[in-house]
């Protein structure tokens, strides 16, 4: 398929309709997260404040992503055909965004382990989940999706990059 007809293509025929997709992403990605609130890496509370601009990106990403993700059917698999290939990436994304929980979990709950990459993708608990969903979007072809996964990428990757930036100084500063 050359260029022009991709975009031609993006965002046809998308119809409102259930994407058990879609819930199954959201619920990948809010268990861990419900979890974690009782489970915060120590010294957490000491990080500085996050950036407004970047916490208000954020904020309208995920809201946009979570009324999105599951109304629109073209989620769904569609039968085999490449355009596959990117729910599958998005899947394997979403896959590796659980294992990094698990590897969190596991671990002694320090900063740097929750501000950790994993396979070399570097903050992979910020990274992975918004892959997954712009990958989603992608698979789609959903066009409301990539304009909400957009900010949500610039907040929460530039977030935790800000964090993990305070504590490599901070690390630094001890030594």
């Amino acid at each position: 398929m050359r260029c022009s007809e991709f975009l031609k293509s993006w965002g046809d025929g998308v119809t409102l309709g259930f994407s058990y997709i879609g819930l199954i992403w959201l619920i990948a990605l809010y268990v861990p997260n419900i979890v974690w609130i009782k489970n915060k890496p120590k010294g957490y509370e000491s990080l500085k404040k996050e950036d407004r601009i970047l916490g208000i990106l954020e904020r309208i990403g995920e809201v946009g992503v979570t009324m999105i993700s599951p109304i629109y059917r073209e989620f769904n698999p569609q039968g085999l055909n490449p355009w596959l290939l990117w729910l599958t990436a998005s899947a394997v994304c979403m896959i590796l965004y659980e294992v990094w929980w698990i590897r969190y979990f596991k671990s002694e709950k320090r900063l740097e382990d929750f501000y950790s990459g994993l396979f070399g993708i570097p903050v992979a608990g910020a990274v992975l989940p918004v892959a997954a969903f712009a990958l989603l979007a992608v698979y789609g072809r959903n066009t409301h999706l990539a304009l909400f996964v957009v900010p949500l990428a610039i907040g929460h990757i530039g977030i935790h990059l800000n964090h993990l930036k305070e504590i490599k100084a901070d690390k630094e500063s001890e030594e």
